[in-house]
Formats: C-alpha cells, sequence, structure tokens
C-alpha cells in the first residue's frame, strides 16, 4: 500500500512538475521590455538631476519627489517580478507605481505653480515635440537629454510632465490588461487546482 500511495504521490509530483515547464508558474521578471518601466527610468534619472539643479539639499520636496520617482520605477520591477507566483500582487504593485507617478506630477505642477510658470497645453509646440520623442524605438535617457535637462525649468519640468503622464497611461493599460488576465485565468491557487485534477 505505501509503495502504491508513494506511486501516486509521484504522479501527481510529475504532472505539477510538467505544468511547471508549460507554464505552471508562467514567465515573469521582463519588466525592461516594459515601456512603461523604461519610461520610468527615464523619469527617475531626469527627477534626480532636476532636484538636484532646483531645489535646496535641505528642502524635503527634493527627496520626496526622488522617491516618487523611484518608487514608480521599482514598483513596476517588484510587480513584474512576483507575477508568477502572484497576480494580486503584480496588479496591486503596478497601481502602487501609477500612483506614486501621480503624486510625482502634482510635484512638478505644484513647482511650476509656485514659481509662476507656465503648464504646457497639449497643443503647445515644444510639447507637439516631445510626443514625436516619446514614440521613438528604444527611447532612453539620451533621447530626452536636451529637453530634461535645458537651462529653463520651465521646460525641464514640462518635459517630465509629458513622460509621467505617457507612463501613467501605459500603466493604466498595463493594470487593465492585468486583470483580464485574472479574471480569464485565475492565479497560482487555480493553476496549482487544475494541475492536481490532472494529476489524479
Amino acid at each position: 500500500m505505501k509503495g502504491e500511495h508513494r506511486g501516486e504521490g509521484s504522479s501527481v509530483v510529475m504532472t505539477v512538475v510538467q505544468q511547471n515547464r508549460e507554464g505552471f508558474i508562467p514567465r515573469h521578471g521582463g519588466y525592461k521590455r516594459l515601456l512603461s518601466y523604461q519610461k520610468a527610468v527615464v523619469i527617475y534619472e531626469a527627477t534626480v538631476r532636476f532636484c538636484e539643479r532646483f531645489f535646496d539639499a535641505r528642502d524635503r520636496t527634493r527627496e520626496q519627489m526622488i522617491q516618487a520617482a523611484r518608487s514608480g520605477k521599482q514598483n513596476i520591477i517588484e510587480g513584474s517580478m512576483a507575477s508568477g507566483t502572484s497576480k494580486e500582487t503584480e496588479v496591486m504593485l503596478t497601481g502602487v507605481a501609477r500612483a506614486s507617478l501621480e503624486e510625482l506630477l502634482e510635484d512638478y505642477r505644484d513647482f511650476l505653480r509656485s514659481r509662476r510658470l507656465e503648464e504646457w497645453s497639449a497643443d503647445h509646440p515644444y510639447a507637439r515635440r516631445l510626443r514625436v520623442l516619446v514614440r521613438v524605438p528604444r527611447a532612453d535617457y539620451e533621447t530626452f537629454r536636451r529637453a530634461v535637462e535645458h537651462p529653463e525649468p520651465e521646460i525641464c519640468a514640462n518635459a517630465i510632465i509629458g513622460l509621467i503622464r505617457v507612463a501613467s497611461v501605459l500603466l493604466d493599460r498595463q493594470i487593465r490588461s492585468l486583470e483580464r488576465a485574472f479574471v480569464e485565468g485565475g492565479g497560482l491557487r487555480e493553476r496549482m487546482a487544475r494541475a492536481r485534477r490532472k494529476g489524479r
């Protein structure tokens, strides 16, 4: 009897292993390919430089903005890495990234308002130029360097605001896609249950 039980258990384990090879724990961690992550990296680097240039080192806003930019980037990474075992966690962390960028957006808008600087409208010539740059394949920090490191703080802030808005739209789409995938395919517990049923 013990031998039979052990054989049956081995069969279930083999089924689970096979399911794992076929996607029981789906591929995860490919965050570097996400456009939202690529934009978040640019936003973080640009924010660090912006704060170094335009805020006093003792100003609490400086650290808060850098932390918000970092949170946007890091939570995309953490969500992607967690996706293999917890879709719920992936959705939650992607939502945290989105919220962090919204906080950062408001900090940049406060910067402009407090200094009586213009926030570009969607049809501003520089805003249109930024939209062209955003569509450049494999765009990175160098793509936007002239804008985000411009001597004029108004241009720098507006360029970064534009990038935050693009990243936010991408994250909104990402969250909706993750929610649909979760509803259709379930999470790890559902995949484990399906594997067990197949192993019986």
